[in-house]
């Protein structure tokens, strides 16, 4: 009986390691909380300072792939996908989207419901409201397998 006890309290215990590592190997398709707001916050949609079209191609390509914006503007990115196959538009640094991209090679079915990204399927369009609260670089890409070494990616200057 003891060792069966001790049998199911090493289970316990190593289900909870396992649990533990993956909540600390993935916090988060973008890297998490810190990541974000490295580059922004999700914006209020009652407080957009105005509305910039972005559409994504089969020739993996978003027009347009350079955006300006202001320190403290809050931009509605209305994004279409103008092409055949699924595509997205994901706000993050350099880094964290080269971290998401390697996420995406080993499940390319992954969907994102984050407030920096918009994942659209043939012919659909969707929003992205984001707050820019500090000046800098803040990059955009298409993480779907292929598309971001392909070149799809563009950069938002915020003066």
């Amino acid at each position: 009986m003891k060792k069966l006890v001790n049998l199911a309290q090493g289970a316990i215990a190593a289900g909870a390691f396992l649990l533990s590592f993956g909540a600390m190997a993935a916090p988060g398709h973008g890297g998490g909380h810190d990541a974000v707001a490295s580059i922004g916050k999700p914006g209020n949609p009652a407080k957009v300072s105005r509305t910039v079209a972005v559409d994504m191609t089969d020739a993996m390509r978003f027009t347009p792939d350079k955006i300006d914006v202001k320190a403290g503007e809050t931009i509605r990115f209305k994004v279409s996908n103008s092409g055949k196959i699924r595509h997205e538009m994901v706000l993050g640094t350099p880094a964290d989207l080269d971290g998401h991209y390697q996420m995406m090679l080993k499940d390319p079915g992954m969907r994102h419901e984050e407030p920096n990204s918009v994942s659209l399927e043939a012919g659909k369009a969707g929003d992205i409201v984001w707050t820019f609260d500090k000046a800098g670089t803040v990059a955009f890409a298409c993480l779907e397998p292929g598309h971001y070494p392909a070149g799809m990616k563009g950069a938002v200057s915020v003066k």
